[in-house]
């Protein structure tokens, strides 16, 4: 009996949870298909902007998977309420305590889906959607300093057109200074690959102007060796925001900032932003559960979705505006983030109390 009622729970639960996913990504894709239409330009086309939309599809799963389970989980729970499934399972003896579980049952399905996502592919995947529209707008062949991505190194500035994942660059231009603040040299390569057994950067196609003092020389070379302290794991962290980066490369970033005695507050608030991610996940769908049994029980059922959408903006706002807070006045980014965790997981279990 319990194990029918779990997969009947459960399965409705799961449905509602997909549904409203899809949805609201489908929602976010169109308008970022709208967003991106107005980049296009040459070399970069319509079918170009939709490559870059849909290869950043895991990102924005990710993104909206919180209010995905609250959203899904009010109109599942709202479907079994309004067939009276709920009043027939509790009449039975089924405890509060029990539906709760098996609504939870599926929601963890999401979160490891959606922990897999944010370690796995977003990041992979987010870096390689920038780097193809980089190149696309700006190609190999020339420099852009206005957009890709700028690196210093010791007396060295370089700059990057595009950056892929695995150690490829696209439009490599160095700038090499003396002692003095002197351009001693400046140089551009096409292209250049990263050699992950001995360490190395082999560049392609490489134009060098060396400034002498009374003249400048030139030379080509088919290929060049690059000897840097730069790497695809440091590159992946300056190209991508730190809320786009999994919590491994958080964490090694995080300890190599101390050891350089550096601030850490902006990667730490996104390091404790997507550990704790899952309870973020399980608070809302708590609120879910403890609205369609308590305030919201005899409400319709697109009042149920509208206030699924106004507390899942809410708590968006609340993390948005407490997460800068702890940057400007110092108090620790871990309580940031699982402040408004906390509230919506007491605001729940008040309600649920009251409705037991």
């Amino acid at each position: 009996m319990m194990r029918r009622l779990s997969r009947h729970i459960g399965g409705t639960v799961f449905r509602s949870v997909f549904l409203a996913l899809c949805v609201i990504v489908g929602l976010d894709v169109v308008a970022e298909i709208i967003d991106q239409t107005r980049a296009i330009q040459r070399d970069y086309y319509f079918v170009d902007a939709l490559i870059y939309v849909f290869t950043k599809l895991p990102s924005t799963i990710y993104e909206y998977m919180p209010l995905s389970s609250l959203i899904g989980c009010l109109y599942g729970l709202g479907l079994l309420v309004g067939n009276s499934e709920v009043t027939v399972m509790r009449a039975s003896g089924v405890s509060l305590v029990r539906i709760v579980y098996f609504v939870m049952k599926p929601v963890l399905v999401f979160i490891v889906l959606s922990v897999g996502i944010g370690e796995y592919f977003s990041p992979y995947l987010d870096q390689r959607a920038e780097g193809t529209r980089e190149y696309l707008r700006k190609g190999s062949s020339s420099q852009d300093s206005a957009a890709g991505l700028w690196i210093r190194e010791e007396r060295e500035f370089m700059h990057f057109n595009a950056v892929f994942p695995g150690g490829v660059l696209y439009g490599v231009t160095r700038y090499q200074f003396d002692d003095q603040q002197k351009l001693q040299q400046a140089s551009f390569s096409s292209r250049a690959t990263y050699n992950a057994t001995e360490q190395f950067w082999v560049e392609e196609n490489v134009s060098i102007t060396r400034f002498d003092e009374n003249k400048t020389v030139t030379e080509k070379r088919i290929t060049r060796r690059w000897n840097s302290e730069l790497s695809p794991q440091i590159l992946t962290v300056n190209i991508l925001p730190a809320a786009s980066l999994p919590v491994r490369t958080l964490d090694n970033h995080i300890d190599f900032l101390r050891q350089q005695n550096a601030d850490t507050a902006v990667y730490e608030l996104a390091y404790w932003s997507k550990v704790l991610q899952p309870l973020v996940v399980l608070g809302l769908v708590l609120i879910a559960i403890s609205f369609v049994f308590g305030p919201l029980r005899d409400a319709t059922m697109g009042f149920r979705i509208f206030v699924g959408v106004l507390v899942g903006i809410s708590f968006n706002i609340l993390q948005d505006l407490l997460g800068p807070f702890s940057l400007v006045f110092g108090f620790p980014v871990i309580f940031a983030v699982i402040t408004p965790i906390l509230l919506c997981i007491l605001v729940g279990l008040y309600l649920l109390r009251r409705s037991g």
